[in-house]
């Protein structure tokens, strides 16, 4: 039985906590919802940032909803060249020792020492799924992508969760050298 899972294509995006919201849009401020994402829960916000970094910086820098308990900037390699920073591809949420950023909101700015990487490519499982296909949570898998720039995306990691919908999360950088668009189907190959 094919292993067949939706692929979602994350470009730069920025989680806050709650602290840094009210910081960067004032007190009391709430984000807003642009749009449901792929995981149940999340939402892409109608609020942005800008992030600064040592060589340049990016405006209109998407928020993502809820806020988290550790504000984290998700960006491409490209994206980090670009403003001068060096993060490390972790998986989201383990920010221990990444890079540094500026962030500007309307009302104020905050400096972040960590909290910069490069979002290791990962596929959400729900439960159930990873049960029927034998998959384990932090698994390392292969996941085939055709079309005319077809590749074998190695290392993918399995992110199990009865709060997860079945999606794979690749960055911009990698969808651009493959061809990937969000939709396009992907096949677990071990």
């Amino acid at each position: 039985m094919a292993k067949i899972v939706p692929v979602g294509v994350s470009a730069r995006h920025i989680h806050l906590t709650a602290e840094h919201v009210q910081i960067l849009f004032g007190l009391g401020y709430e984000l807003t919802e642009m749009k449901p994402l792929s995981q149940p829960g999340q939402y892409a916000a109608n609020e942005t940032v800008a992030v600064v970094g040592p060589k340049g910086s990016f405006q209109k820098v998407r928020i993502l909803g809820p806020v988290r308990p550790a504000t984290q900037l998700e960006i491409s390699r490209t994206d980090a060249f670009a403003i001068g920073v060096k993060p490390p591809v972790r998986e989201s949420g383990d920010i221990k020792g990444s890079a540094g950023i500026t962030i500007q909101g309307p009302a104020g700015e905050v400096t972040i020492e960590e909290g910069v990487i490069v979002a290791a490519r990962h596929i959400h499982f729900h439960t159930s799924d990873a049960e029927r296909w034998g998959i384990e949570d932090k698994q390392k898998l292969r996941v085939r992508v055709g079309g005319d720039r077809g590749v074998v995306f190695e290392n993918v990691v399995a992110r199990v969760s009865p709060n997860f919908a079945l999606d794979m999360h690749i960055d911009t950088d990698e969808a651009n050298a493959a061809g990937v668009d969000n939709g396009q189907e992907a096949e677990i190959i071990d």
